[in-house]
C-alpha cells in the first residue's frame, strides 16, 4: 500500500468509560448505524462484575457522542433469553433491512456463547427476536438486503477441526437458518492465520459487497487483532471477489496497544457516507472506541488489486 488506507480520527479516542454516566469499566466493540439524520452506536461494557451490558449513544456528526442515562440492552430476567444471556451480552452489530434495524449480539451463559437476534425501528423500544445459532458462535452480521426474499448473514462458527473461518447462511425468517458453507478462511503464517472473523456489516458498492473483517495473529507477547477486507458479488454474496492481502489497519496507537485486552483493533460498524468516504468505528483493547476514515473505491480496489487470490 502506498499510504494508509484508513485515517484515524485526530481526536481518538471518541468514547470512553468516564463518557458514560452509569458506572462500567470499558467502552467497546460497538455497532454503529445511521439514524435520524445522526447516529446511533450500541456499544458494549463490562461492569465491575466482569460481565458485559450494551449501552447506547448517539451523535449529529459521527464523531462527538452521548450516552443515555441507561444500558440499551442488559441480559433479559425470563424465558429463554434469560438463560441463553445469564453471563451477558456483547458485541452488537446493527442492519437496517426493510426499515427495521436488526441487532445481532452475543450471549453468553454457562453452555457457551450463542448469537441472539434482536430488532427495533426507533431504538427506544427494542423486541428480542429468536437466539438464532447454536453454541459455539461469535460473530454475526447480516446483510443489509435480501437476496431473493431470504435473508443473508456471514458468521465465525468456533471449530478446532478446521481454522476458524467466515461462513455464510440463509434464512427466509430471522429465526431459522441453513445452507451453511464457508467462504473465507485464514491463511497461515499470514496477520489472519489464527482466526478470522466477520466485523462490521456489508457495504454495498457498485462493484461488490465490501466487508470488513477481523484476523488474528499469534506471537510470542500474545494475539494481535487487526482489521482487513473482502468483497462479495452483489448478486451472489457467497462469491468472493478478492480479499486484500494486506490489513488495512492495526493497533498503532496506545489505547490500542495497551488496555483490558492489548493490541487490538476490532470493529463491528461501519457507516458508509454520501461522497464515497466511509466511518469505520473499532473497539481499541477491548477498553474504548475509536473511528477513522476510508475512501470506499479505495478499499473495493484493495480487495482486487491486492488480491490474496491472485497469489
Amino acid at each position: 500500500m502506498a499510504g494508509p488506507l484508513v485515517h484515524r480520527y485526530e481526536k481518538n479516542p471518541i468514547l470512553t468509560s468516564k463518557d458514560v454516566p452509569y458506572p462500567v469499566e470499558t467502552v467497546h466493540n460497538a455497532g454503529v448505524v445511521a439514524h435520524g439524520g445522526g447516529y446511533v452506536m450500541l456499544f458494549r461494557s463490562h461492569l465491575k462484575t466482569g460481565r458485559s451490558v450494551i449501552g447506547l449513544a448517539e451523535s449529529k456528526d459521527g464523531f462527538s457522542f452521548t450516552v443515555r442515562p441507561k444500558p440499551f440492552l442488559t441480559p433479559a430476567e425470563e424465558g429463554i433469553f434469560a438463560e441463553y444471556e445469564a453471563f451477558g451480552v456483547e458485541d452488537p452489530r446493527i442492519s437496517c433491512v426493510d426499515g427495521e434495524y436488526l441487532i445481532t449480539y452475543s450471549a453468553y451463559s454457562r453452555h457457551g456463547v450463542r448469537i441472539a437476534l434482536a430488532r427495533t425501528r426507533d431504538f427506544r423500544e427494542v423486541e428480542r427476536v429468536a437466539v438464532i445459532t447454536q453454541a459455539d458462535h461469535r460473530n454475526i452480521v447480516v446483510f443489509p438486503e435480501k437476496f431473493g426474499n431470504r435473508y443473508v448473514r456471514l458468521d465465525r462458527p468456533h471449530s478446532e477441526i478446521a481454522p476458524w473461518s467466515i461462513w455464510i447462511s440463509y434464512s427466509p425468517d430471522l429465526v431459522h437458518w441453513g445452507e451453511s458453507r464457508r467462504i473465507i478462511a485464514p491463511v497461515p503464517y499470514h496477520w489472519d492465520e489464527a482466526k478470522v472473523g466477520p466485523g462490521a456489516p456489508p457495504i454495498k458498492t457498485d462493484r461488490g459487497w465490501l466487508s470488513i473483517y477481523h484476523g488474528a495473529f499469534q506471537t510470542m507477547g500474545g494475539g494481535v487483532y487487526r482489521l482487513g477486507i473482502a468483497l462479495h458479488d452483489l448478486g451472489d454474496p457467497s462469491k468472493v471477489l478478492g480479499v486484500g492481502d494486506e490489513w488495512i489497519l492495526q493497533p498503532e496507537d496506545p489505547w490500542e496497544i495497551t488496555g483490558y485486552v492489548p493490541n487490538v483493533v476490532f470493529s463491528c460498524g461501519a457507516v458508509p457516507e454520501d461522497d464515497g468516504t466511509v466511518k469505520i468505528y473499532w473497539g481499541a483493547a477491548d477498553t474504548v472506541m475509536c473511528v477513522g476514515t476510508a475512501s470506499i473505491d479505495a478499499l473495493v480496489d484493495h480487495c482486487i488489486k491486492c488480491s490474496r487470490r491472485a497469489k
